[in-house]
Formats: structure tokens, sequence, C-alpha cells
């Protein structure tokens, strides 16, 4: 322990005696370590805002749109037109046990009024489930209940731009609203949510009305729809390792019903949102690789500065070594004097770039971002792989100029001048 603390305080002197020069290279450690810290944490930001994104319209979403076979089968003809209903979610409540969740959904433009002012505005015809699904919360009141799906009633919940436009500043909440001269009771309303991306439009912008009071009074006119059918279906796997497995399920189950080929990518519509964020995540992991790797390239030139110190440290100590070695000091004990004088060096700066750059990441995690990028998150992963990139870093570049002073002949160091 003396021994160790003798070698720390000797680096002291060694580095306040050169400060220039152990400054600049102290300042390679520091950099490469803040930069693979930066790099990884600029990667987990992007997936951590990519997948803050998602969760906005939903989580682990697949949303499914009828389509239009391109192949024959069943009987079938080809290019007849596909067309859900409701039977179909109950269906797949029923048979698909790798489906968490399943719900329906049908929408139109629709006009509305208030008291206050009118507008035409997105209404949706939904179960309850959807605003689980969907992530909806509310700033006010009570979600659409089974209750009132059952019952067909005539309620609605509504975005905070429908809000503003039909009511203004007026209280929402158990207010009357017509769409299309049908009454309904404004139930609850929709908290602002952080929203840049949408299958239907934002949640903001929307009218939500029980699904069977939406089949009642509003069915889809339009011929690929019709009355007793549906706009979209949307499902949620138990896992997002079922996901593959879901979406076959669903897949056979929709073709058996409709008469298509399970293969037939026309009949059926995806927008797969565990898939794209799979997608986006290899991606992110491909620019974290590569941008840790440049991270890495960094901290190794700083690592041969420090090997390059170190051997003109040991030029310069010559004499004093070929002393030490006259009075007894064996070529282990230089060795390890240079070597532990070397990791000391790579490791205190590499700790004051750690905390430097946790210190910004902190900062910068802090500020107002957008919904893509969550900040520079700094997990104890991060923390641990430039660590362990910092010793190892600082074994390599002490090895060689430690054993070089080791090394060295008595009669000849005494002879250096």
């Amino acid at each position: 322990m003396i021994f160790a603390f003798e070698i720390l305080v000797q680096t002291l002197r060694n580095i306040w005696a050169h400060k220039l020069r152990s400054t600049l290279t102290m300042f390679g450690i520091s950099w490469g370590i803040a930069s693979i810290v930066f790099m990884i944490a600029i990667g987990e930001g992007f997936k951590s805002g990519y997948r803050n994104m998602l969760s906005s319209m939903g989580t682990d979403l697949i949303i499914l749109w009828p389509g239009r076979t391109a192949r024959q089968a069943g009987g079938q003809r080809v290019g007849h037109d596909v067309r859900f209903a409701y039977d179909d979610v109950r269906a797949i409540e029923q048979e698909c046990y790798f489906v968490k969740h399943v719900t329906a959904e049908s929408a139109g433009e629709l006009p509305a009024r208030s008291r206050y002012n009118s507008g035409v505005f997105s209404t949706h015809g939904i179960t309850p489930i959807y605003q689980q699904i969907r992530s909806m919360k509310l700033d006010g009141g009570r979600h659409i209940s089974q209750e009132d799906m059952d019952d067909a009633r005539g309620v609605c919940v509504i975005g905070e731009d429908v809000q503003e436009q039909l009511f203004a500043r007026h209280e929402a909440l158990g207010g009357q609203v017509y769409i299309r001269d049908v009454p309904f009771t404004v139930i609850g309303t929709l908290a602002k949510k952080e929203q840049n991306n949408s299958y239907s439009g934002l949640d903001g912008t929307k009218v939500l009305i029980p699904f069977t009071t939406m089949a009642r009074h509003f069915p889809d006119p339009r011929p690929f729809i019709g009355r007793g059918h549906i706009d979209n279906l949307l499902f949620m796997p138990v896992t997002p390792d079922d996901h593959t497995a879901a979406v076959k399920q669903v897949r056979q189950l929709l073709a058996r019903r409709h008469g298509f080929d399970p293969a037939d990518e026309g009949a059926i519509w995806f927008w797969d949102t565990v898939q794209m964020a799979q997608m986006v995540s290899h991606i992110y992991d491909s620019m974290e690789l590569f941008l840790g790797f440049m991270a890495f390239i960094t901290l190794g030139l700083g690592g041969i500065g420090v090997m390059n110190i170190m051997l003109v440290s040991v030029a310069e100590r010559t004499r004093e070594i070929g002393v030490k070695q006259a009075v007894g000091a064996t070529p282990g004990r230089i060795l390890f004097e240079f070597f532990l004088e070397a990791v000391t060096l790579t490791i205190f700066s590499g700790l004051v770039g750690l905390v430097v750059a946790w210190g910004i990441c902190a900062v910068v995690s802090r500020m107002p971002l957008p919904t893509l990028f969550a900040g520079l998150p700094v997990s104890p992963r991060t923390a641990l792989v430039a660590f362990g990139t910092l010793v190892l870093v600082g074994i390599l570049s002490a090895l060689y100029p430690a054993r070089r002073a080791s090394l060295l002949v008595p009669v000849e160091a005494l002879r250096y001048e």
C-alpha cells in the first residue's frame, strides 16, 4: 500500500512537472472516454425517442385494412374485395391465442356542432379496449365503457383541438354535441399528446363514439366497406416476441373466413409497428456500433499519447532508473512502477472524461427535446463499457514503456546523460 502511494505521489509530481504535456495527453484520454459515452448515449436516445413516438400511437400495434385479392383461392375469383366485419373480431378473440387485444374501428369525416361553434371532424366508432391499446389518456371525464358500447349510447370523447373549436373557453364535459343532428353528450376530453405519426389523423382532432352507435347512425357508405362492415382491425400480440406468430394466426384466420390465400399480400394491408420498431432498432444499433467504433479509435489515439509520454518519461528518467537499480531495485519493481504510473494517468484522466460526459448528458436530457430524440441517457451498461475500455487502453498503453524501463542495463543507465 505504501509503495503504491509513493508511486501515485511520484505520478502527480511528474504530471505537475510537465503540465502542458500531461494536460494534452490527459485531454486525449478524457475526450476519448467522453466520445464513447456520447456516441452510445446518442444511439440510445434515438432508439428511446422512436419507441416513445410509436407509443404515442399505440403499444405493439398492428393495423389491418381490407384489400383486394391478387390470387385465386377457395373458389373466389381474382380481384374480389375483402370486407371486415365485427364477427372477425370475435373470431380472433376466440381462436388467436397469440393475440392479447383486438378491436374494430370505423371512421368518417362528419359535421359536428355545439351551441358555440361547428366543424367537420374525424369521427371514430371504437370499442373500450381501443382507448387502451392506442395509449389514449384523459384530461377530464371518463373513457367510453362497455355499457356505452352495449347500449349504443349517444356519448363521445373529444380531442383537445375539437374541444377548442366547439367549446373554446367553455366547459366541455357534460356539454351537448350534435353529429349530423344526432345528439351526443361529452363524457371525456383527451389529454394533449405529443404525436407526430398517425394512420388516421392526430388524436387531438378526433371525436370518439361507441362502435355500435357509429354502426347504427353513421354506417360507412363506401361500396368497398358498406353497412355492417368496418374500416380496419387493430390488434396487439401477447408479447413483442409473439409478434410473428400472432400475425400469422390472424392472417390465416381471416384468409379462411374470407376465402383468400394467406400468402396473398393484396388481400390485407398491414401497418406493423412492431416490425417497424425492430427494423429501426437494427438501424440505430448499426449507427451506435459505427459511432462507438469511431469513439474507440479516438480513445486508442489517446492511449498512444499516453504511451508516447511514458516513453519520453523513461528516456528522461534513465539515469534515475539506473540509480534505483544500483541500490537494489529489481526489474519487476521498475516495471510495476512505470506500469502503475501509466495506468494511473489513464484511469484518472478517463474518470474525469466520464464524469464530464455524464454531466453534459444529464443537462441535455433535461432540456426540451423533440419526441424522436429522448435525450442522452447514460445507462450502467454504457458506463461499464466506457470504463472497461478505459482500463484496457490503460493496460495496453502502459505495458511497452514499463517493460522498456525494466530492461535497461544498470551500467548503461548510469552513464546516460
